[in-house]
């Protein structure tokens, strides 16, 4: 990746991420960049003309985007999920088809699924075989990251018997955004990370060929099981905000003399020793060379996330009335802390995923 294309990216994110947040939605400038830049290629294997990125690589090019815009961070994170899943579990014909274009950037990928569908008696989103190999897909995903941007959908689906046939378990659907049978809501009106372009998508009678599933057809939760032990963490959307947060921080109380009081000093010295124990948790995550890679990067999350915001609440407390005013980078990185704090795996969801081996 050339380090110039990505230093133009963050340049044009510091420069839009304000006016992105006022408005709730992405700047256009910034999605072109993005797609501009070679960074959506990171996690596609070198055959299919990415760069072999694995989950530390990635890891830190989400945390240094976070820290010019958490919302674009969450987007990008989530495209290279679902290129991994693609990469890990898609057939040779799926690779070869799809892999390039999320590369080079012509192609945004986004994921419409929760771990939750696959455990739900009544799932949001159904899917029946029918003649011809092909699948109709029903139903509605309200939280997809990027929805109305992406070009290519991860779906999960409870894949439903046809003609009465017992149902088969969630499965996973690679769902094109051009299929007249989807369509994306309007973005929500969200409270952090508001460019994120987090909305709903909702399927309707949606034909996709059977060589548009990924993996086993009720067999969704091996690739699920397979994510959280990939090493690739939200942990890092809040490493890059705490570190933003702390740099806002410490370039306020240049400005106001704040520096010279010992007190302050000191503060700031175990704000930056916590900042460090986040990057060195998603470093950790991303090696997965932990004993338990899978409860490591429950760990990451939830560390890094708690971290986050704590860092900005202290910052703002330092910073005083200047903070006060809504126009501060410090109150939309305090918003988008709290943000990730709640997306999925929420904080609560690891702790019961984390505390689940001292069950029994």
């Amino acid at each position: 990746m050339r380090q110039g294309s990505l230093s133009d990216l963050l340049s044009v994110l510091e420069a839009t991420a304000s006016a992105a947040d006022e408005y709730g939605r992405p700047a256009g400038d910034a999605l072109e960049a993005l797609r501009a830049s070679g960074v959506l290629a990171a996690a596609v294997p070198v055959r299919y003309g990415g760069f072999g990125g694995d989950a530390v690589d990635t890891n830190r090019l989400v945390t240094r985007v976070a820290r010019a815009d958490a919302s674009m961070a969450v987007v990008l994170f989530q495209h290279f999920a679902v290129t991994a899943r693609l990469a890990e579990h898609g057939t040779r014909e799926q690779r070869e088809r799809l892999l390039p274009a999320l590369g080079t950037g012509r192609w945004l990928a986004a994921s419409a699924w929760s771990e939750d569908c696959a455990d739900e008696d009544d799932p949001s989103m159904w899917a029946v075989l029918g003649d011809g190999g092909v699948w109709e897909l029903d139903g509605l995903q309200a939280y997809v990251t990027g929805a109305g941007l992406a070009d290519l959908y991860l779906v999960l689906a409870q894949a439903g018997g046809a003609d009465g046939e017992p149902e088969a378990g969630p499965t996973f659907f690679l769902v094109e955004a051009g299929n007249p049978g989807l369509a994306s809501t309007p973005p929500m009106d969200l409270v952090g990370v508001r460019s994120s372009a987090t909305g709903g998508i909702a399927l309707r009678r949606c034909r996709v060929d059977d060589r548009d599933r990924l993996g086993e057809v009720g067999r969704a939760g091996g690739v699920i099981a397979a994510v959280r032990e990939c090493g690739a963490t939200l942990g890092a959307v809040s490493a890059g905000i705490a570190e933003a947060g702390y740099a806002h921080l410490v370039a306020g109380l240049r400005a106001s003399g704040g520096l010279g009081d010992p007190a302050v000093r000191r503060r700031l010295a175990d704000l930056a020793t916590r900042v460090e124990a986040v990057l060195a948790i998603v470093e950790r995550a991303g090696r997965r060379d932990a004993p338990d890679p899978g409860t490591a990067a429950l760990h990451s999350k939830l560390f890094a996330s708690e971290v986050s915001e704590s860092v900005l609440a202290e910052a703002a407390r330092l910073l005083g009335g200047g903070a006060f005013l809504r126009s501060h980078p410090v109150n939309r990185l305090q918003r988008d802390a709290r943000a990730v704090a709640l997306m999925g795996p929420s904080n609560d969801l690891c702790r019961d995923l984390v505390g689940a081996q001292w069950a029994g």
